[in-house]
């Protein structure tokens, strides 16, 4: 394998298990369980750019595991979108600086509407404005970015998924998530093909 390869598997495998085990992902799941599965709500994820990319396909995966969730782009908060926020819907916004101005916007604008939805943070920093806003805040670890420039959202990225991953997975066990109803949601493809197997 060449060398660079080596490095770059080995540096974003290692920013996974700096991943802090003692995050409080039982915190998170609890509530979105109780916003979601109580309350009637959903989770609206959010976030900008590259972790906005992560928040929108935890979405997915969470409404493809029996958690209804919805990507909300902040900007487009600001020009109506907000409407889609309820009052039992919980907040779950990604940054890996925790200080998108968008993201901080967002949580001002929500406050505005209903005053008390749930906010969860995922975010490279817990002394962030967002951490701080947040009622549980969950910690990337603060990898540094494997890209050379040290710029390009990489090893971030990677740590926000694994969370992201920890969630939906919980969530599945907590809810007692089933292969039938999984197949209620996913007709088609290759993952639809098995439902009769």
């Amino acid at each position: 394998m060449h060398p660079e390869i080596r490095r770059i598997i080995e540096a974003e495998s290692q920013a996974i298990l700096n991943i802090p085990p003692d995050n409080d992902f039982e915190g998170a799941v609890k509530l979105i369980y109780r916003q979601v599965h109580q309350q009637q709500g959903k989770v609206i994820t959010s976030g900008l750019g590259k972790a906005g990319q992560v928040a929108r396909n935890l979405a997915s995966t969470l409404s493809a595991t029996g958690t209804p969730g919805v990507f909300l782009h902040p900007s487009e908060a600001q020009h109506g979108d907000l409407g889609l926020l309820h009052p039992h819907d919980a907040l779950l916004l990604i940054s890996n600086s925790g200080k998108t101005r968008e993201l901080l916007e967002l949580v001002t604008l929500a406050e505005n509407l209903h005053g008390d939805n749930p906010v969860i943070v995922i975010t490279g920093d817990l002394d962030s404005p967002l951490a701080q806003n947040a009622e549980v805040s969950l910690f990337t670890g603060g990898p540094p970015e494997i890209c050379p420039l040290d710029l390009t959202p990489t090893t971030s990225i990677t740590t926000m998924m694994v969370i992201c991953h920890i969630i939906t997975i919980s969530l599945i066990h907590m809810t007692g998530f089933t292969r039938q109803e999984f197949f209620k949601r996913h007709h088609g493809g290759y993952l639809g093909s098995l439902k009769n197997q």
